[in-house]
């Protein structure tokens, strides 16, 4: 039971058990540990003696190195004659090897957002981010809004004292659920600029995960990205500049407000001077008078 939990064949088990178990390296034909290497000028320095330079490094500046870079301290600083190989068992005996790196699977390269032709719902969503100003604790906020070119309904929101990977690509979670059942996810385009939330992998991770295709607009061409631009002049003139927050709870209850107030209240003038989530159930009833936007 424990070897098949472990994934460790059986006949693998048996055999190390049998032949492994002496630490004696001539067991199984192995070359035997000499103890001591030697230093380029021929004096002899045993293992224990490099175990404590090993200690002192990582001590001091060479907290940070692997054993490679530990090897190659070891040669500039003691003049060893040593491989990595030997400093790697040694390393492992001290229990000071770093943790191996995480792999991250390799993403497609970003692609470079186009010219297109808009003609409906759920065919390019932007996103962007907007800061705040809190006066009392004088501290900055985030606001990351994902938002449909089309209708221009705000789909979903952040609002934090940071905005990480993470954070961006939960909205992107958050817009999915809003619109899932009318989704057709191969032509849904996110566009964003080139960000380090929107070019991170959780962020990438997220658009793969729904076949949304994320393109970014290329470097200062705010132009590209206009629609989120303007939500945010919005955003800046009705509800920013109209308060002064003194907490962060007030703040987030405003903006949470004014998100509900834009959507299903306030009229816009884009499309026909009626409320975006107005104007969205006119685009799903087909009832709504066709536009073309072009980007």
């Amino acid at each position: 039971m424990v070897l098949r939990l472990t994934g460790i064949s059986p006949s693998t088990y048996y055999w190390r058990k049998q032949h492994l178990e002496p630490a004696d390296r001539k067991s199984y034909g192995g070359r035997p540990i000499p103890g001591f290497s030697s230093t380029i000028d021929g004096e002899m320095v045993s293992d224990d003696c490099i175990k404590d330079f090993l200690l002192s490094a990582i001590e001091g500046d060479g907290y940070p190195y692997g054993y490679r870079k530990l090897t190659k301290w070891l040669r500039r600083e003691h003049k060893l004659v040593i491989n990595k190989k030997k400093v790697y068992r040694l390393c492992k005996e001290l229990g000071i090897l770093q943790k191996q790196r995480r792999f991250r699977p390799r993403l497609p390269k970003r692609r470079i957002a186009i010219n297109r032709v808009v003609t409906g719902i759920n065919q390019v969503w932007e996103t962007d981010i907007k800061y705040g100003y809190i006066a009392e604790e004088r501290r900055f906020f985030f606001v990351q809004t994902v938002l449909d070119v089309y209708d221009r309904m705000v789909l979903d929101f952040h609002i934090g004292f940071s905005c990480t990977s993470v954070e961006a690509a939960r909205t992107i979670h958050g817009a999915y659920r809003e619109r899932v059942g009318e989704l057709d996810c191969e032509t849904v385009a996110v566009r964003t600029d080139n960000g380090p939330q929107f070019v991170s992998h959780q962020f990438e991770e997220a658009c793969a995960k729904y076949d949304f295709n994320h393109e970014c607009i290329p470097v200062n061409t705010p132009n590209k990205n206009a629609h989120i631009e303007s939500f945010h002049s919005i955003l800046e003139d009705e509800c920013f500049n109209r308060y002064e927050f003194k907490t962060f709870a007030e703040a987030y209850a405003t903006i949470v407000e004014f998100m509900d107030y834009y959507n299903h209240r306030r009229l816009h003038g884009s499309v026909g001077d009626i409320p975006p989530a107005e104007y969205h159930e006119a685009c799903v009833s087909n009832t709504a008078k066709p536009a073309v936007i072009k980007l």
